[in-house]
């Protein structure tokens, strides 16, 4: 399988890029490495209390979603997982079949997480592709199922604007056209770390980027009918519209969608706070709002 990045040299930039992030990152957190069927995986683990896996999105990993993490990291143990094949500190190799090679992996961090931090209750999330990546894990092994901006309930289908800046970054890597991405992927007005224009412009020079996931097969999204299941979606969402996203997680998992007004496909990002404590709350068994 061939690597994520154009070369090695272009791979240590982005490596070192998420180094020095987690470095500066001024909460507490450890950061380890564990073998999967996809190679090496990188966990970040911050804060204590109840155990949320996190599952970032495309070309997202840890070190670019701090400020949703300190927010996860002040309600509880949050443990994020860059995912093989997207750029970051985990293997750079993408699964030649991503339904059953993700299937795979997800499983082995749950086991991981469960046994070597004597975990009894997990909620999973996962954002954009890393939902669609949560939704393939195995049911037994997750007491809530939070997805953000889901992939993998339906189709992506990007605006008009949405395409052109991303050709337009696509063949013309710069600070403008990042910062474009970053205003057309989050609602009116939205304030985001200004990291993000920074690292989009290193994956695009770096990196051979992947688009999203498509639906999975009803057979994989039926198995979550009697798990706690959250699915939130920006209001202004440019890949998955809250109208498309409501009727996919209605028809597909049993849920009604929680639409976030003036948030975009950023949403954890956008909304971090609002986002923890959801996130947080679907692993309470008295959550009354985690349908299943």
């Amino acid at each position: 399988m061939r690597s994520l990045y154009r070369s090695g040299e272009q791979r240590e930039r982005v490596l070192a890029w998420c180094r020095g992030r987690l470095a500066s990152w001024s909460t507490p957190h450890r950061v380890e490495t564990i073998d999967t069927n996809l190679g090496p995986t990188s966990l970040v683990t911050a804060g204590e209390g109840d155990t949320v896996v996190y599952l970032p999105g495309t070309n997202f990993n840890a070190a670019t979603g701090l400020g949703f993490l300190d927010e996860l990291a002040a309600r509880a143990r949050v443990v994020v997982a860059d995912l093989p094949g997207q750029p970051g500190l985990s293997a750079d190799t993408r699964p030649s079949d991503e339904l059953v090679g993700y299937a795979a992996w997800v499983t082995a961090v749950l086991r991981h997480v469960r046994r070597e931090l004597g975990v009894r209750r997990v909620v999973l999330a996962g954002h954009s592709r890393g939902a669609a990546v949560a939704l393939t894990a195995p049911p037994d092994l997750v007491d809530a199922l939070v997805l953000l901006s889901p992939g993998g309930l339906a189709g992506v289908r990007p605006t008009v604007p949405m395409l052109r800046a991303t050709l337009a970054w696509l063949l013309r890597p710069a600070h403008g056209g990042s910062q474009r991405l970053v205003d057309l992927m989050t609602g009116p007005g939205a304030t985001t770390d200004p990291h993000l224009v920074e690292w989009l412009t290193l994956v695009v020079e770096a990196c051979r980027t992947t688009g999203a996931p498509g639906p999975l097969p009803r057979t994989v999204t039926a198995r979550w009918a009697r798990t706690p299941r959250v699915v939130m979606v920006g209001e202004h969402d440019c890949f998955f519209a809250p109208g498309r996203t409501e009727v996919a997680a209605g028809t597909r998992l049993g849920v009604l969608t929680t639409v976030t007004p003036g948030a975009g496909h950023l949403l954890p990002d956008e909304r971090p706070g609002l986002v923890a404590e959801r996130v947080v709350r679907a692993g309470t068994r008295t959550d009354p709002s985690a349908d299943g």
